[in-house]
């Protein structure tokens, strides 16, 4: 509408949007009919060409991506897919979806090794476990067992300066065990790691040394889950812990280097927790408190590893809990609770292999979708030098890919 008072009209910084939706189904294909011509002399049958670019894969490098993205990354089990598919008129089988993915790891598992061993690098270390199922595992007679029935996805968070590398392995051991084949690939020149974890001893590596530290959320929850039986003595503890987590949410929201953390937490957090020790440790000597009460044996279990709960206080990077690592293992749960199991120890590996570098391109800001069809695109250049395809510095390639392109042509 024109301005009634006719003066000047500029651009603006941001324009007007209009959106507008439309859907599709997750894998859409496309069908190409060729004209077919018969002599009616000889009966031969003449089938015109097919278009150059179409190439020779029915399935492309998107269709994988996909696939992997919704199964491993979304949760969403095969089967239900596969009814989606049809319902649209498209049919993918769950078979068929199998061996896509199947094709696209064999593809690819150079980066899911390579990940492993810059996981082994980190600076910090979360582990956890959470229980999984592998039915050729289950059920087995007694002469083929071997060692322990039950079976666990372990999660980790590497953290590396400002990388962070979120890795699963499923199998029947625990994550102390796979920590310690990971730890085996950690450069020798590197000191012990921080490692994060609660207070379970199948979670720590025997054969490597760490610098432990335990989850002081797990020490907490006890106290939340006996808030409404001793309200008062609870809600003191919390108290403490709430001031401490606060002072870590200022050190963040500064941007406070690992040192400066350091030195505010031995400020501000250590009298608190000095003064928690000596009321828990009151409790008890005293004979206030129940040691076989759901509040005794909170307080026994933040005594008993007050030292590794309290590890942020003496070393920098040290982090108050396992949360992160909690919030990672999610993705596994969510397969479990959508897929319930793995058929094999080999289905098992590709599920592995694609949520870890699903989950590393969420925490890194990349496009996992543009990643897993990148890396299938450049499978060769992949398999020759997995270091320049992390997804933290795959663009850079791809950006080098085509320089060198247009170089080419030029010349």
């Amino acid at each position: 509408m024109p301005c009634l008072q006719k003066g000047k009209v500029y651009d603006t910084a941001s324009p007007a949007l209009i959106v507008r939706v439309s859907a599709q189904a997750p894998l859409s294909a496309k069908v190409y009919e060729l004209q077919k011509l018969r002599c009616n002399l000889c009966g031969q049958v003449f089938t015109a060409k097919a278009p150059e670019a179409l190439g020779d894969e029915k399935y492309d490098s998107a269709s994988g991506a996909m696939i992997a993205l919704l199964k491993y990354g979304s949760g969403l089990p095969f089967n239900r897919l596969a009814q989606l598919q049809a319902s649209l008129e498209v049919p993918l089988p769950a078979s068929t979806q199998w061996e896509i993915v199947e094709s696209v790891a064999d593809k690819i598992y150079p980066v899911y090794r390579e990940l492993i061993r810059k996981a082994a690098q980190g600076d910090v270390i979360h582990n956890d476990d959470t229980v999984m199922k592998i039915l050729d595992r289950m059920n087995l007679p007694d002469e083929d067992r071997t060692g322990r029935s039950g079976m666990f996805t372990s999660g980790f968070m590497s953290i590396a300066h400002d990388t962070r590398i979120a890795l699963f392995v499923t199998g029947h051991n625990h994550a102390g065990e796979n920590m310690a084949d990971i730890l085996a690939k950690r450069s020798g020149a590197l000191g012990p790691p921080i490692q994060m974890c609660d207070g379970l001893s199948r979670n720590i590596p025997k054969d490597f040394k760490v610098i432990l530290a335990n989850c002081l959320t797990h020490a907490r929850r006890r106290f939340v889950e006996e808030q409404i039986s001793f309200p008062k003595e609870c809600e003191y503890v919390l108290k403490k812990l709430e001031k401490v987590y606060e002072n870590d949410a200022h050190t963040k929201q500064k941007h406070m280097s690992p040192e400066q953390r350091l030195k505010y937490h031995q400020e501000r957090s250590l009298p608190l927790m000095e003064d928690l020790k000596v009321w828990l440790a009151a409790q008890m000597d005293d004979k206030k408190t129940e040691p076989n009460s759901g509040l005794g044996q909170a307080i026994s279990y933040m005594l008993k590893h007050f030292k590794e709960l309290t590890l942020f206080l003496r070393v920098p990077k040290a982090p108050l809990d396992n949360n992160i690592c909690e919030q990672t293992l999610k993705k596994a749960i969510l397969h479990r609770k959508n897929s319930l199991f793995y058929k094999t120890c080999h289905g098992a590996y590709i599920g592995d292999l694609f949520m870890s570098l699903i989950h590393t391109c969420n925490l890194c800001n990349a496009n996992p979708f543009e990643y897993l069809k990148t890396l299938q695109e450049h499978s060769s250049l992949v398999i020759k030098n997995p270091k320049k395809w992390m997804p933290w510095n795959f663009q850079e390639m791809i950006c080098s890919e085509a320089a060198e392109s247009n170089q080419i042509l030029k010349i």
